[in-house]
């Protein structure tokens, strides 16, 4: 089961662009032919497939990317996405991660459910609802419901660590499957089947609220400073659409609970929780996502030093000092366009324009050796996974000046 509110200055979208135009019409036509084999109709609306026979449903922060492109591209379906996306949202506000739109259904006793997952993933919907506004696409009011009630559902309902960051109920939710910041939560060290094994585990440990939204994980308590910051970036994001004063409270609090998360010997944001003086600390690139919050030059400066995470078609999912750095090896160390673009956002938002145009120009190489691969080796390339792989089209908005 793998497969698993300050509006920017500027010009209105991501601020200066990194990558030079002539990259842009070729990747332009590839995302856009890789999106249309992608799109599905079944079930209400439609949605873009990552991949047709790999990851043949539909995954959440996946479409929300997806709608990221589409409207990079001009097309009102990045709208229908956002839409069907959030159509299978239970009342209390979740919002699964996967949702399942034609037979066979075939994790339904896994989940415990039919018809979606039981977890749920980041909720980049915030920010794709707010580059659809910045682009001129109107959407309904009831999407903007949908999309605060889910971010209301993490901000209040989600239990938080300690330190006060929004835990995760299992690692799925992250995004980071198989990331090293997890290795604590498996007895005797990780491994690929010892992981896989645990993985499953975790499903059953989850602890729910009446309406079976997963509220809290005894045995992965783990306040993840990546999945907090971008629950508060997408509050933020949310917020500067609808201008709701008080969802952009809870963005700046949760924003400063992360803060203090800061190791500045480490360079990085730690983990809080079960993990917070081991693996939570190891030097991943999704521990740098609350730079989208408040940005550090110093933390960003890693992303184009070859000597961290820095690299041809990185930047590197892992520190290369990590001991735990593999490149090869999903989730332990390989290049992610998602990853790559929240980065190169985040830079290019905060004015530093050689770390955007070293990330971007990362990405565009990546995206265009590995075949718009799911991910790929950072050194080179290689393909990693599914290809092509519809998020990696992110590269189009990255090559866009």
């Amino acid at each position: 089961m793998t497969a698993e509110a300050k509006r920017d200055e500027g010009d209105g979208r991501h601020g200066q662009r990194s990558v030079p135009t002539a990259a842009a019409p070729s990747i332009d036509a590839r995302a856009r032919q890789i999106l249309e084999d992608a799109w599905r109709t079944d079930g209400p609306g439609g949605f873009c497939v990552p991949h047709a026979t790999t990851y043949p449903w539909q995954w959440l922060w996946d479409s929300c990317f997806h709608a990221v492109v589409w409207c990079h591209l001009g097309d009102e379906r990045a709208v229908v996405e956002l839409e069907t996306a959030l159509s299978a949202q239970d009342a209390d506000g979740f919002v699964p991660h996967l949702r399942y739109v034609h037979e066979p259904r075939p994790h339904q006793d896994f989940w415990g459910r039919p018809d979606t997952s039981s977890i749920t993933q980041p909720p980049m919907y915030g920010h794709a609802l707010a580059e659809l506004e910045r682009a001129g696409m109107p959407v309904s009011d009831e999407v903007l419901d949908r999309a605060t009630r889910g971010m209301w559902f993490l901000l209040r309902d989600r239990k938080r660590s300690p330190g006060g960051l929004v835990e995760l109920c299992h690692p799925w939710e992250s995004g980071c499957d198989d990331s090293p910041r997890w290795d604590d939560a498996v007895t005797g060290g990780w491994s690929k089947d010892a992981w896989f094994d645990r993985k499953g585990a975790l499903v059953g440990s989850i602890e729910r609220s009446g309406t079976g939204a997963p509220i809290h994980n005894p045995d992965f308590a783990i306040g993840s400073a990546g999945f907090s910051a971008l629950v508060a970036w997408n509050a933020r994001e949310l917020a500067g659409v609808t201008g709701d004063r008080e969802l952009s409270s809870a963005s700046d609090e949760l924003a400063e609970r992360i803060d203090r998360q800061w190791d500045g010997s480490q360079l990085t944001w730690v983990d809080d929780g079960a993990t917070a003086s081991g693996s939570g600390r190891i030097r991943t690139l999704d521990s740098l996502l609350p730079s989208l919050l408040e940005p550090r030059p110093e933390a960003l400066a890693q992303l184009a030093d070859p000597g961290a995470f820095g690299a041809p078609c990185g930047p590197r999912g892992v520190h290369a000092a990590e001991p735990t750095y593999e490149p090869g090896t999903y989730w332990r160390g390989s290049a992610w366009p998602q990853l790559s673009y929240l980065l190169w956002l985040a830079a290019a938002r905060a004015g530093l324009d050689n770390i955007a145009s070293a990330i971007g120009s990362a990405l565009v190489a990546g995206a265009t050796r590995s075949g718009f691969s799911e991910h790929w080796e950072p050194e080179t390339g290689a393909p990693l996974g599914a290809a092509p792989q519809s998020w990696a089209t992110l590269a189009a908005v990255v090559a866009e000046t």
